[in-house]
């Protein structure tokens, strides 16, 4: 099964999105599809042995119209011209449209006019504003008309679909009256042409800019994109060599000069600097690097001439990992879209029958019942007292196609998960979409692993208590011996330290590691080595005494991890080993607690030793001696007793435990973002993102759901006003030209107030 990104250009609404989508779905081969109107991206999931982003691609474009353009494939800077291009061309339509609007509303309106010198008598002609107002149609309002028929081809309706039902009804309106006047619809005097130039000005208008401030939305990934480096200097055949970007080889040596930006990831093999990696961390100062540190691609070398090998190129470096990362994220939904999607998926068909309702009733009923003469609509020359019963109802139904927009419904829920998972990356805070977004900002509960997450995860050798007949030296010996080949933190404490003793390491002929108790080595001296907690012990059979007991409890309550270690079924001695909190550690967790969380730390440790650390730092509810495999289910019973759970671990060893939480945050995931476990994935090692991302998400949904609200308040007023609902009672009706307007602005309202999260500031920085 293949997942491929793609561009879209062309879309309009929420509506197109959604066509896209459901297109794409019903293609042989493809088992998913989801498109964000809001950053004109989507992405499908297929069987790559059926068909392939290029078949699905061409389908779309020859079915809907809509230029599909696969991400593998793209240029960021061709992107932006496209994106340019699009801007000039809305921008030339408005000009255009108001060039021939202007004159259109002065001769419309000339017998209303100030100063009637600025409006010729020809303008008054209904043939000269036919004339006027044919152009305006078949050119910025073309775009209205195919957008629309290329859906109805396919079974689709779209934003399209209404405007150019409103704006053709009205154009061919002023035709009929024109031509032949008597035929019922108010004749030369109500021409009509004056409403279909003036509504597609508007929306064109309206369109042009919405298109500005949708781009503004998605400027957080054209600047990733931006830092991307074109070319690098590496070294063949003993000498330097510039190359393009594309180039580069993993291994290569690559050579980069103080002020210049590291072109890929890599770890450094020679030199010492301070790099800026504020544009992928968020970490405003500089971090200093020296032999066989790793450094990131696009980060910017301060100080220092560098040589480092090249380890991750292309989409495997972090920078492309993080805009990957974002762009998968915005096009996942979140369940508060799903009543947002049927809205928009039925919204074009409900107000088609709205608009012939308002029109039957109006000429059936509503006129004569109703109608007062001299009353006018708002921006319109007509005088109502001069047209028939046919002509009101017809500008009302236009009226209702026009001011209703499921384009601020649809633009509410994409436009600000974009803003707010961008805002997120630009400090290292990285939200898995509006799904995460959501179950983030209902969080109750904060689960925070000890290692690696309150600690460093870097612990070191503390104590060494020597209780049968070895000295501190051969305990420290045999027990580095047995933990030589183990990865786990604690065993590489007291490797290192035998190392710095320069004690020689005995081979071993078995090792087997037992989770959450410790290991079972064999020496090739034949020494039977158990080195762990308790629970090791226990297991087999070894008995430790009130003395051992004592002194491990002495231990334990300093906040260390004291092991025992046992050879040959005897109790030798004690090693106890520490790890640090980190820095920033007490000022989370005492400002998740103000914020109103309940804190609970999960440990493998013993009581004793997690009390201790959970005491530095104010923690009072602390799970501990809980098995690796186990720490899923002690997420699930704080479920079961409904908390909404945030787990806080390193992303790898707490994978079950991040999956089983309502929200799993990865902290300190290094360049492995697309392995990490998290719905929201911290770059940097400090805790106090995890009260930014939390706080960011909380801000995201608010913004969510104001922005649905003004949608669907906007709606369900502005339709039922454009139905004529006040008129019985107070004579007042919006015009067509004016319901435009108001449609155009309404989409945009909702963008700008999403834009509104780009302002949003960081409790911690």
């Amino acid at each position: 099964m293949e997942h491929k990104p793609f561009l879209v250009e062309g879309m309009h609404c929420a509506s197109c999105a959604k066509n896209i989508e459901n297109f794409s779905r019903a293609l042989p081969g493809v088992t998913s599809a989801a498109v964000n109107f809001a950053t004109q991206k989507g992405a499908v999931s297929f069987d790559e042995n059926i068909t392939g982003i290029e078949i699905i691609a061409k389908g779309i474009t020859d079915a809907l119209g809509y230029k599909i353009t696969p991400m593998a494939e793209r240029d960021p800077e061709e992107e932006s011209r496209a994106y340019q291009k699009e801007i000039r061309q809305q921008r030339n339509y408005t000009i255009f449209s108001w060039l021939l609007a202007i004159p259109i509303m002065l001769g419309t309106f000339r017998e209303y006019w100030i100063i009637s010198s600025f409006s010729p008598a020809f303008l008054a002609n209904s043939y000269v504003i036919w004339l006027l107002t044919t152009p305006l149609m078949l050119g910025p309002g073309r775009q209205f008309f195919i957008g629309a028929y290329r859906g109805l081809k396919h079974g689709f309706t779209d934003m399209n679909l209404l405007i150019a039902t409103g704006t053709g009804a009205a154009y061919l309106l002023g035709v009929v009256n024109t031509l032949f006047p008597n035929i019922g619809f108010g004749g030369k005097e109500v021409a009509f042409f004056e409403t279909a130039a003036l509504l597609t000005a508007f929306l064109v208008l309206g369109r042009y800019l919405e298109i500005l401030t949708r781009g503004k939305a998605s400027e957080a990934i054209k600047k990733l994109m931006g830092l991307k480096v074109k070319t690098a200097r590496v070294m063949r055949r003993g000498s330097e060599q510039e190359i393009s970007i594309e180039e580069i080889n993993v291994g290569d040596l690559v050579v980069v000069k103080p002020g210049e930006k590291f072109p890929v990831d890599g770890v450094i093999r020679k030199g010492y600097t301070a790099v800026d990696e504020s544009m992928i961390t968020g970490e405003s100062l500089p971090v200093e690097k020296k032999q066989n540190d790793a450094v990131i691609g696009a980060t910017i070398n301060i100080t220092g001439l560098i040589w480092f090998e090249a380890t991750k190129i292309g989409k495997d470096t972090m920078l492309a990992q993080i805009i990957q990362f974002i762009e998968d994220a915005q096009l996942a939904k979140p369940k508060i879209q799903k009543l947002a999607d049927k809205v928009s998926g039925n919204f074009i068909l409900v107000i088609h029958i709205l608009a012939l309702l308002v029109f039957l009733f109006w000429f059936f009923v509503g006129y004569s019942a109703f109608f007062t003469p001299g009353a006018k609509f708002l921006l319109s020359s007509i005088a109502l007292s001069a047209v028939p019963g046919s002509v009101f109802a017809v500008l009302l139904s236009i009226t209702v196609l026009i001011i209703s927009c499921p384009c601020a419904v649809g633009l509410a829920t994409p436009s600000a998960i974009a803003a707010g998972t961008a805002k997120g990356a630009q400090y290292g805070i990285l939200i898995r979409g509006g799904d995460a977004l959501e179950r983030a900002s209902k969080v109750d509960t904060v689960v925070l692993d000890k290692t690696g997450t309150l600690t460093k995860g870097k612990p070191a050798l503390t104590n060494i208590l020597n209780v049968g007949s070895l000295d501190a030296d051969q305990i420290l010996q045999i027990a580095a011996s047995a933990e030589k080949g183990s990865e786990h933190p604690l065993g590489a404490a007291m490797v290192k330290a035998a190392l710095k003793k320069s004690l020689v390491l005995d081979p071993i002929s078995h090792l087997q590691a037992i989770p959450g108790h410790g290991i079972e080595a064999v020496l090739d001296r034949g020494k039977k080595i158990y080195l762990g907690n308790r629970q090791l012990m226990n297991a087999q059979k070894i008995i430790l005494s009130a003395s051992v007991e004592k002194k491990m409890q002495k231990l334990e309550g300093e906040g260390k991890t004291a092991m025992i270690l046992a050879v040959n079924g005897t109790v030798e001695g004690l090693i106890a080993v520490a790890d640090t909190l980190k820095e920033n550690s007490l000022t989370a967790v005492l400002a998740l607690q103000k914020m109103g969380f309940k804190l609970l730390m999960l440990t493998g440790d013993n009581q004793r030793t997690a009390q201790a650390i959970a005491g530095q730092i104010g923690i009072q509810n602390v799970l501990a001696e809980v098995l690796p495999a186990n720490k899923a289910l002690e997420i699930k019973k704080l479920q079961q007793q409904g908390s909404v759970v945030a787990m806080v671990g390193d992303g790898i060893n707490d994978a079950p435990a991040l999956t089983q939480a309502d929200v799993g945050i990865a902290i300190g995931s290094g360049s492995d973002i697309a392995k990490e476990a998290g719905q929201i994935i911290l770059v940097k090692e400090d805790l106090r993102d995890i009260i930014n991302a939390l706080d960011l998400s909380k801000k995201t949904m608010r913004k969510i759901r104001e922005n649905l609200f003004w949608a669907f308040i906007y709606n369900a007023l502005g339709v039922p006003l454009a139905a004529g609902v006040l008129f019985p009672w107070f004579k007042f009706l919006v015009s067509p030209e004016l319901a435009a307007l108001f449609m155009a602005f309404s989409s945009v309202s909702v963008t700008l107030n999403t834009l509104l999260l780009r302002r949003y500031k960081f409790r911690y920085l």
